[in-house]
């Protein structure tokens, strides 16, 4: 089975999240703070990873270059999820080091494919 690291402090969004990829066949490791999320990503080496930009430690452009700056962890897949998506955020996003992302609300029927559309269709670990 397929993990998959979810950091995100909103408890709602977390486990909705989490349902939608658990229906969807992959295990779901969480964290609900930026230096957790780093802590855990080292740990379970997850097959990809979704790291809310917002979080109440360190944000998750923080969160993306610590991972992209271990080499157990700098090719992990990661997308960043947003409640401000502003003119310049894309860029800053993928300029960090993520591969895609997406602006909140989420919605559990259609997560789990914007996740894999950020990931890119040809990105073998994400397979279901």
């Amino acid at each position: 089975m397929k993990r998959v690291l979810v950091i995100e402090d909103n408890r709602d969004n977390l486990r909705l999240i989490g349902y939608a990829l658990r229906r969807s066949g992959y295990g779901v490791e969480s964290a609900e703070t930026g230096e957790e999320g780093v802590r855990k990503a080292r740990e379970c080496l997850p097959s990809f990873i979704i790291v809310d930009i917002n979080l109440p430690d360190i944000d998750g452009f923080e969160v993306t270059r610590r991972i992209r700056d271990t080499e157990a962890t700098a090719r992990i897949p990661i997308v960043a999820i947003t409640s401000h998506a502003m003119v310049g955020d894309r860029e800053r996003i993928i300029t960090a080091g993520c591969n895609g992302y997406f602006e909140k609300p989420i919605d559990p029927l259609t997560i789990v494919e914007k996740i894999l559309d950020a990931l890119g269709a040809n990105h073998e670990d994400t397979d279901r």
